[in-house]
């Protein structure tokens, strides 16, 4: 593999290749469960780059792991095995003049989330897509997992944010998708298919993604609930009452709250009451002239009316509104550091939101007593992040984690649900996919993997068994 690795370093230059200690902060995933060190890292600065890449490996039968910024929970983005390549597309980061009769913009997959808000900001333009590693994840990575983020039920996921793609495919040859047009039925639609393919049917390289108007106001709240049906009850309420307005509406338990105060000493939490369940309520307008603290307002006297809401307040500043956002955002980091963790991503159908909750939990205490669950995520669309800390006292989770995994896919499951909302199966996930979903289902995802990647070179082992 030598000779490999001096073609890609001839290819890519000092900056484009690294391999020995230089690899290291590429080689593991961010919850450092998965990873091996590979031949090395390719870091291309241009599509041409990638493509030759891809090439050189396919013709040396090495795999080849695209890679953003590395901050998956499924370990889809790091090697399994020492005989493969890492890509990663750090290096190409440009972010192109947004077009602003159209509302949308160029940008290469390496760009990270957050750069592309503040590249938007002056120009009054938002791309909506909101989640806590947005100063990390990287473009493409959203495109490769069909990231969701808090603003998934009124915008939808990446996949319905993407317009057109640029994709490298497993032959070295290039697919040029760059179409900046919401209505193309010319065919499949093949920019969806790379949407929540983790990198399994090509790279992407570069992507023209929808963009919509800053909002002119927003109101936000920060509520105390009365239990999990509340939250359900009064999420139906704020949609049928704030319709279009309504930008956010995320729940979080008091077992996360803790945790984040504890370990979080710049954060603040600014009610008088303390509860078992939180809700952040956010509407926005691009108009000036829609009373919205009035909407907000009436919406939480109807709750606290019905019973359903213990106590509320309307942050009065910009600054109130980001402190009530971190409190909700900082969440998984306040689980992280108390130790050993186990995380879940779980959707089902909204209104079933609490009884997977209640049901969940029983589960998880007859598998082990004392366990504590910190469900928080995204009312809107169902989305519930249900993850674990061991009992108090306790360091690990007895050899149970797999006990709970399938416990909770199978209950979302039975539930009409997925036991893999937004982060994709990665390498984690594949056993669980082929126990929950229909043979004909996993068959067709085989099926395509095997026909767009015949040698089997792109991101082996994730997402569907290889070899198949």
């Amino acid at each position: 593999m030598a000779d490999l690795a001096i073609a890609l370093q001839a290819i890519l230059g000092p900056k484009g290749w690294l391999s020995g200690a230089d690899a290291e902060p590429y080689r593991r995933d961010w919850l450092n469960r998965y990873g091996v060190a590979p031949l090395g890292i390719a870091r291309p600065a241009s599509t041409a780059e990638v493509a030759a890449v891809v090439n050189i490996c396919r013709q040396a039968g090495v795999a080849v792991i695209p890679q953003g910024g590395n901050t998956g929970l499924c370990g889809g983005a790091v090697a399994d095995q020492a005989n493969a390549v890492i890509v990663s597309l750090s290096r190409m980061a440009a972010i192109g003049e947004p077009d602003l009769d159209s509302g949308s913009i160029i940008v290469d997959a390496g760009v990270v989330l957050a750069a592309l808000h503040e590249a938007l900001e002056p120009h009054g333009l938002m791309f909506p897509m909101h989640l806590g590693a947005e100063g990390s994840a990287r473009i493409g990575g959203l495109i490769g997992t069909n990231a969701g983020g808090s603003q998934a039920f009124r915008f939808g996921m990446m996949q319905d944010l993407v317009l057109g793609l640029e994709v490298v495919m497993p032959d070295g040859t290039v697919w040029d998708g760059l179409r900046a047009v919401q209505k193309d039925n010319a065919g499949y639609q093949l920019r969806k298919l790379f949407c929540g393919s983790e990198g399994t049917l090509g790279i992407v390289t570069r992507a023209v993604l929808r963009l919509y108007p800053t909002p002119k106001q927003q109101a936000s709240a920060l509520l105390v609930m009365s239990d999990f049906a509340a939250a359900v009850s009064f999420g139906a309420f704020l949609r049928a009452e704030a319709g279009e307005f309504l930008a956010g509406l995320e729940f979080f338990s008091d077992v996360g709250l803790t945790l984040a105060l504890k370990h979080l000493p710049d954060l603040a939490y600014q009610l008088e009451t303390r509860g078992d369940v939180y809700l952040l309520v956010e509407i926005a307008s691009g108009s000036t002239r829609v009373p919205l603290d009035e909407i907000l307002t009436s919406a939480l006297e109807w709750g606290m009316e019905q019973g359903l809401v213990v106590d509320g307040a309307l942050a009065n500043s910009g600054a109130q509104r980001a402190q009530f956002w971190r409190l909700r955002e900082e969440q998984p980091e306040g689980q992280r550091l108390e130790g050993e963790q186990l995380k879940h991503d779980i959707s089902v159908p909204p209104g079933a939101i609490a009884r997977f909750i209640e049901a969940g939990a029983k589960l998880c205490h007859d598998i082990l007593p004392g366990v504590r669950i910190n469900p928080f995520g995204h009312l809107g669309d169902g989305n519930i992040h249900y993850n674990l800390s061991p009992p108090e006292g306790r360091a690990d989770f007895d050899g149970k984690a797999t006990a709970f995994a399938e416990a909770l896919a199978a209950l979302a499951t039975d539930m009409g649900g997925s036991f893999a909302a937004e982060h994709g199966l990665g390498r984690a996930k594949i056993a669980m996919a082929d126990r929950n979903r229909s043979s004909t289902e996993r068959c067709l995802m085989a099926r395509l993997k095997d026909a767009l990647d015949p040698k089997g070179i792109m991101n082996p082992g994730v997402l569907v068994r290889s070899p198949l």
